[in-house]
């Protein structure tokens, strides 16, 4: 049975604590520096500022990261195949495979889902943090994959597990009865830059 995992953000409950960034770089991880996932401020210029005149401000938070495109160009400009497609939607990065030529960085219309890891990585601890088994290398290129070492097991991505006011959700949406399925049947939503032919993965709640 074909699969597509697609994941779901509440707008209306996030509340930009950035929980999530957390629980991905210890799910994964992550070196020093390198974020897969990160909480934008929307309408400002900068993280946690406000848009708008005084008294009239208002405070937005768009959480951001790989969108796992179905058609994304990273996949087809990428000369060692460390980027690809797996059959259920999610986009890898290999990064054994990845040759740090940042083809996927140039193509991709999403601004800061992906990192290049230029320096050897440098860790907090001395010991991995979670069950990702990726080595992290220099010169490569990372990004969010979806947990996809969880959700082999039948867990939900970390950023969705710990979310403390359940603003993500994943699941199939090739399953008309799924979570996500039902949401998007009955929320409004919308998909970043969907003008540029991508079909992103990822839904944002409104």
């Amino acid at each position: 049975m074909s699969r597509h995992y697609v994941m779901l953000i509440d707008l209306h409950a996030c509340t930009g604590c950035n929980t999530c960034s957390v629980a991905c770089k210890q799910e994964n991880s992550l070196p020093e520096g390198v974020w897969w996932t990160q909480v934008i401020t929307v309408g400002s210029n900068g993280a946690e500022a406000p848009a708008g005149d005084y008294p009239r401000l208002q405070l937005d938070y768009l959480p951001l990261g790989c969108q796992h495109c179905r058609s994304g160009p990273c996949v087809d400009v990428c000369p060692s195949s460390a980027t690809y497609r797996r059959e259920d939607g999610i986009v890898m990065q290999d990064p054994n495979l990845c040759i740090g030529c940042r083809y996927c960085m140039m193509v991709c219309p999403y601004t800061s889902v992906r990192v290049f890891a230029d320096a050897r990585p440098r860790y907090a601890l001395s010991f991995p943090t979670g069950d990702n088994p990726i080595a992290h290398r220099a010169k490569t290129v990372e990004k969010c994959t979806f947990c996809a070492h969880r959700v082999s097991r039948g867990l939900e991505p970390a950023c969705v597990a710990v979310c403390p006011s359940r603003a993500r959700y994943f699941g199939d949406l090739d399953d008309p009865d799924s979570e996500v399925s039902r949401l998007l049947r009955t929320r409004p939503h919308f998909q970043l830059l969907v003008e540029k032919g991508t079909a992103p993965s990822v839904y944002y709640l409104t």
